[in-house]
């Protein structure tokens, strides 16, 4: 059955849910009394808190009756609905400390407001940190007597909390840009006065008080050495500018001479609203020890020459979980991605799937330990290729020790395996090298020891000393062709050969190269055709050098053709150009040394009847010295 409502507290005729409640309610019993019997100050000051949308409640009596409005009642969590009516040091007992006395200050009739008060409640079920802003003022009855407390209030718990996560991360991205490995500034304005530098920045300047100075009065050595004209055109133009390993010569000690260091960095724009550029970020690295180090390497391995670049790197951020929240440029452009595509654990894409599962479980064995993480992998560039990038992610810790962020890059090491690859291939064929010349060379000395043997006896007639005196000529002339094949080779190499130019008959060259190979032709009773022109042709060239090219081509197609194979040369001649062409049937070349027949040491497979040995030195040789004339082979 619905109460009554007094004409003079039309209030409880509406309020949403707690009107109904407080309509519903026997108040009789209560310290209250009926709501007809309640001082028109409560009246007025329970309408006016039952209409209002900000949340409110009135403490009324000796023991502080708790009424309050819809808004409050979220407030009060499972607590409501049994706080109406209630008292509300019971309601409120874990907070009964906090607020007594605030309380107690407005029963005395002295107004409060707190803002941002901390407060512990117990309203879901556990103990739950909150913040509120509100005030307390006291109302009085018809007497003029404080009967009770008013309050108006707003909880800022998740505006305190987010302040706070503002505040920590503005900390952290201090620390980040502190403890960065490489150098950042922020410059300001057309005359480029140092709003902001970290202190890799400062130590490479030589600890300078640069922050409110233009770089000309902070840096003034820097005038002349081409980095303020760069500042002015990126201000002025807005495009990005990427310098590689430039010098910069700067004064890092008082009174000392100016030190050349090498740097990589960016001069980065930054707009502000408008989209007119502001202020330049600058971000680099000194790489002097890396510049000098690949100077003093240049001459010597492949591998380390390609050292002698800088690598570019890419670089990311990461919360202590592993939550990557921040990927520079360079990552973007070498993944063709987007940070909604890579942020929290979604990089693992880019990565070769076969590698991914032992990257993924030393990255967690690292978040679990705070150690360091280094590792080699590939990742994806945006046209689909893998390339093998050197990893190392640093933890950054505060001043108490707390690990507050991960740091990492990736430098592109797919050039250096390369080359290392490239360095063992040569290492190789060195070894196999150097072997076979030790089998070349061993092999004419058993002939030349028993002959020299052989001469020691006395009795010998004038034929056998004869025949012994040719196996020692013909063995020295064998080892004599292979040390002056090395000899050659060694000078082709050092660009030690010069031409020794002349109009040549190129038939005749090819008659003498012939005459030159004719013993090892004759040798397997190999069948020789010749195709040559009735016209003579003739060349510009070195005649020795010409007739050494042909028969070693010759002589190579010899050793590898069987005995009574077939031999053809062709000489053509044709828009001032000469083509010899050499053609056997001999073994043929296998498919994996086809691409390596002109290098050096290189040889096919030596069959039984193949006994005359090599260096595989003379179809490099023919190639270098027909390079040396300006063919091709």
């Amino acid at each position: 059955m619905d109460l009554p409502t007094p004409a003079f507290f039309p209030s409880l005729t509406d309020g949403g849910e707690v009107g109904a409640l407080m309509r519903m309610r026997d108040w009789a019993g209560s310290s209250l009394g009926a709501p007809d019997t309640w001082p028109q100050s409560l009246s007025s000051v329970v309408g006016l808190m039952l209409n209002s949308k900000f949340p409110m409640f009135v403490a009324w009596g000796n023991d502080f009756t708790f009424l309050y409005n819809d808004s409050y009642a979220d407030i009060l969590g499972a607590k409501h609905p049994a706080a109406l009516g209630g008292r509300f040091q019971d309601i409120w007992s874990e907070i009964w400390d906090d607020v007594s006395p605030i309380v107690a200050q407005a029963m005395d009739s002295k107004a409060s407001y707190f803002e941002n008060l901390p407060l512990t409640m117990h309203r879901k079920g556990y103990d739950e940190q909150t913040w509120f802003t509100f005030s307390y003022s006291p109302v009085r009855d018809e007497s003029g007597k404080v009967a009770g407390v008013f309050c108006a209030c707003t909880e800022t718990t998740g505006q305190v909390l987010a302040e706070r996560h503002q505040a920590e991360e503005l900390q952290r991205s201090k620390q980040i840009f502190q403890q960065a490995p490489g150098f950042i500034a922020v410059i300001r304005g057309s005359n480029h006065v140092f709003e902001l530098a970290n202190d890799a920045f400062i130590q490479l300047i030589g600890q300078r008080d640069i922050i409110g100075k233009p770089v000309t009065e902070a840096l003034p050595e820097l005038r002349g050495q081409g980095f303020l004209e760069l500042l002015d055109n990126v201000f002025a133009t807005g495009e990005l500018f990427v310098g590689r390993a430039l010098p910069a010569k700067l004064q890092r000690a008082p009174g000392e001479s100016l030190e050349e260091r090498f740097v990589d960095f960016v001069y980065q724009p930054v707009r502000d609203a408008r989209g007119v550029v502001s202020r330049i970020f600058v971000q680099g690295n000194d790489v002097t020890d890396a510049v000098r180090a690949n100077q003093a390497l240049r001459d010597s391995e492949q591998q380390l020459r390609l050292l002698a670049n800088t690598i570019p790197q890419l670089a990311w951020m990461a919360n202590p979980d592993g939550w990557i929240h921040w990927y520079n440029d360079r990552w973007f452009e070498y993944t063709g991605s987007t940070l909604e595509q890579m942020e929290g654990w979604q990089w693992t894409g880019v990565h070769d799937p076969a590698m991914l599962p032992a990257v993924i479980t030393e990255w967690k064995r690292s978040l679990a330990t705070g150690l360091p993480f280094e590792s080699t992998f590939s990742l994806r560039s945006a046209n689909g290729e893998y390339r093998s990038f050197y990893t190392r992610v640093a933890p950054l810790r505060d001043s108490a020790g707390n690990l507050v962020q991960w740091f990492g890059t990736n430098t592109d090491v797919t050039a250096l395996e390369l080359a290392q690859h490239e360095l063992r291939t040569a290492n190789r064929r060195k070894d196999e090298f150097l072997a076979m010349l030790a089998h070349e060379l061993r092999n004419p000395l058993a002939p030349i020891s028993t002959a020299a043997e052989l001469l020691k006896f006395a009795g010998l007639d004038q034929e056998r000393i004869r025949q012994t005196s040719n196996i020692i000529a013909r063995q020295v002339a064998h080892m004599k062709k292979l040390v002056d094949d090395l000899l050659d080779v060694s000078r082709v190499t050092r660009g030690l050969v010069s031409l020794q130019e002349e109009v040549c008959n190129v038939g005749a060259l090819v008659a003498d190269a012939l005459e030159q190979s004719r013993s090892l032709v004759e040798l397997k009773q190999h069948q020789l055709a010749l195709d040559l022109p009735g016209q003579p042709c003739f060349v510009k060239g070195d005649p020795t050098r010409l007739i050494q090219v042909f028969s070693n081509i010759l002589n190579n197609a010899a050793k590898y053709t069987p005995a009574r194979g077939h031999i053809s040369l062709r000489l053509h001649a044709e828009n001032n150009l000469v083509q010899i062409a050499v053609q056997d049937d001999g073994i043929g070349i296998a498919p994996a040394l086809q691409p390596h027949i002109f290098d050096l040491f290189t040889q096919g497979e030596r069959s039984p009847d193949r006994s005359q040995g090599g260096l595989g030195l003379g179809l490099a040789l023919a190639r270098s010295l027909v390079d040396l004339h300006g063919g091709s082979v």
